[in-house]
């Protein structure tokens, strides 16, 4: 090596670039090849009852969920309350809205629950579910129950949306990543669910979904190289951290996982769910995309400086890769905190309004689940970070990166991996 010309990148023989390749595959492949035969041996035969919750809303033996279109709505006499002055009551008055059922007959009148019309009125032209009990022998009341609204329109529109800016700013390999996206929920819906609905181990499922979705998704989306085998390693590092951080804390802490109405519904009539194993098999998926996301960045960030400083040393190429790393630690916490402080406003302003303290409150049931979620999600992340920064490097200096030679090299390296 030393008859190169002093101010020449230094290019490695053929032979580095493989030897750096089989190490990264040598390490991936047998992780590749448990996480197939995992998924084979986990892989559901729908031993489970599919229609339980529709039996347990069906408690009369004649309710239907029916959809319908709102018409108009007026103010007027609670269908409710009709009949009540036959036995000394009142008839009260509330907002009826009237509904077109979709499958055909007479409008119907349905009462909406007044905290769901405090910010926004039924309209005509929205879409309702609700409950029709008219085949069941009542005595008073209204035979119509509110479930929700149709939101299936403008979140379809939404996600077409999405889909068209990432397209068009990321291009090809936005579109990958779309369908990687894709791939990877279905493949949540066809295999982890009713795996963990026949009551499979959920850490067993959690990381085995996991990790063939990371497999499939980066070398999807990024590319069969040198480049996304680091991240990949980087992103199943941080998985294992995470799982066994999550297996530890969900004993030490009591974490339940029964502490939402999902959670008790999937109780009563799934009883084979562990719910603190759902729990857990929730924060291996959660923190799956983050990690994706930090792991490719800085394996991507080595290769830029690397390019950029070919006569960089392996400490100094580290060192530079962890300084945009900590600024991506930094953003990326923020990320995930605000997120959820967001979103549990609500219970915030149930503490602020009642007399226990702040500590108290974030100790307590389903807010201690997320702040525990959201901290050992920060620290399997916080980890993968300077794995993946040194595995990056240590890849980068077997291939020999740099200049117009180095871009020749990590050609090579691509298609060698």
């Amino acid at each position: 090596m030393g008859h190169h010309h002093h101010d020449e990148p230094i290019l490695q023989d053929p032979r580095r670039r493989r030897r750096a390749s089989i190490i990264l595959w040598a390490l991936l492949a047998p992780i590749g090849a448990l996480a197939m035969v995992m998924v084979i041996l986990l892989w559901p035969q729908g031993n489970y009852d599919k229609f339980a919750l529709n039996g347990a809303m069906d408690t009369t033996g004649g309710a239907t969920m029916e959809v319908g279109t709102v018409t108009r709505s007026a103010v007027q006499d609670c269908p409710s309350s009709q009949g009540l002055e036959e036995v000394g009551g009142k008839v009260l008055e509330c907002q009826v809205t009237y509904v077109m059922p979709e499958s055909g007959g007479a409008e119907i009148q349905l009462e909406i629950p007044p905290e769901m019309l405090q910010s926004r009125d039924a309209r005509a032209g929205d879409s309702i579910r609700y409950l029709d009990l008219s085949a069941v022998d009542t005595t008073s009341g209204s035979p119509y129950v509110f479930v929700d609204f149709v939101r299936t329109l403008p979140m379809a529109l939404l996600a077409i949306a999405y889909g068209v800016v990432v397209v068009l700013v990321a291009g090809w390999r936005g579109t990958r990543a779309m369908i990687g996206l894709v791939g990877g929920i279905a493949f949540m819906i066809i295999f982890m669910v009713p795996a963990l609905l026949e009551g499979g181990n959920p850490v067993l499922v959690g990381l085995t979904g996991s990790t063939a979705i990371m497999f499939v998704a980066l070398y999807f989306a990024h590319g069969l190289n040198a480049k996304t085998s680091t991240a990949l390693l980087g992103t199943l590092f941080g998985l294992a951290v995470t799982a066994a951080m999550v297996l530890w804390l969900t004993d030490a802490a009591a974490l339940t996982g029964a502490n939402d109405e999902s959670a008790i519904t999937l109780s009563t009539v799934a009883p084979q769910i562990s719910l603190p194993g759902l729990l857990i098999c929730g924060v291996l998926v959660g923190g799956m995309g983050v990690l994706n996301d930090v792991t490719i960045t800085q394996s991507a960030t080595v290769w830029e400086l690397a390019e950029s400083t070919p006569k960089a040393s392996a400490r100094e190429l580290f060192f530079r890769g962890m300084r945009i790393g900590r600024d991506h630690i930094a953003s990326t916490v923020y990320t995930i905190a605000f997120a959820y402080a967001g979103a549990a406003l609500p219970v915030l302003a149930i503490a602020a309004l009642s007399n226990q303290s702040f500590g108290v409150t974030l100790g307590s049931g389903a807010m201690a689940e997320e702040v525990i979620r959201i901290l050992i999600g920060s620290i399997g992340l916080v980890l993968a970070i300077p794995v993946t920064t040194a595995i990056a490097v240590m890849v980068v200096k077997a291939t020999g990166t740099g200049g117009a030679h180095g871009k020749r090299a990590l050609q090579s390296v691509s298609s060698d991996s």
